[in-house]
């Protein structure tokens, strides 16, 4: 992908994350923009303040987002539309897991890092029945995280709805509608690029995430 696809990514991204907030309620403690204080702290190498978190701006945190998760889920490499709902998705619940899930939709080994073998298998995959098919897998994930569904889960569905709609309209692959709507059977390989498939995969998807939650 071209490198401006990184921008538009970053600006939905943050969108989502929002301004500083510190909820007694988040693990994750003082945040904004949607960068921990853990994660500030490690990335400049001492303890981070709630100082340091409040003064954090776009264009502080773009490198953090760049090298953390675009970059670990070969964001400039994934198609467009599908780049950004696995960018979000790692941002949300880190890029090993979104690396598994996309990983696991196209039918290759889910080791957690996306490589060469996993990008061929994207490439040849209908990229907006992926697109689809991840943020159903990310739902189903979410919600087996019981404790943390009854807080988050409201605002973790408009999420991810929101990427769903910004990530299919930002896909550019033709798409050829067949005579015979197809639906992947669990287990089975996801559809070609060129065709179409509706419906959506909640009892593989169940079976996929079962026993994976963080």
């Amino acid at each position: 992908m071209a490198a401006s696809s990184y921008d538009r990514a970053l600006k939905l991204v943050l969108a989502h994350e929002g301004g500083y907030v510190d909820r007694p309620d988040d693990p994750g403690g003082p945040t904004n923009l949607g960068v921990t204080l853990g994660t500030l702290s490690a990335v400049l190498g001492r303890p981070a303040t709630r100082a340091d978190v409040r003064a954090l701006t776009p264009a502080k945190v773009a490198p953090i987002y760049r090298t953390r998760y675009w970059d670990a889920v070969r964001g400039d490499e994934l198609p467009a539309g599908v780049d950004y709902a696995v960018f979000d998705f790692a941002v949300n619940s880190g890029p090993a897991r979104a690396a598994i899930a996309l990983q696991r939709l196209v039918g290759v080994a889910d080791d957690g890092v996306i490589g060469a073998v996993t990008l061929a298998a994207v490439a040849r995959t209908d990229q907006r029945w992926l697109v689809n098919a991840l943020c159903d897998s990310r739902l189903v994930f979410m919600k087996s995280l019981t404790k943390s569904w009854p807080v988050f889960g409201k605002g973790w569905t408009k999420r991810v709805a929101g990427v769903r709609t910004e990530a299919l309209a930002l896909v550019t692959a033709p798409v050829v509608v067949t005579a015979t709507t197809m639906v992947r059977p669990a287990g089975g390989a996801p559809p070609k690029a060129g065709t179409v498939q509706t419906g959506g995969l909640p009892q593989a998807l169940k079976r996929l995430w079962r026993g994976k939650a963080a």
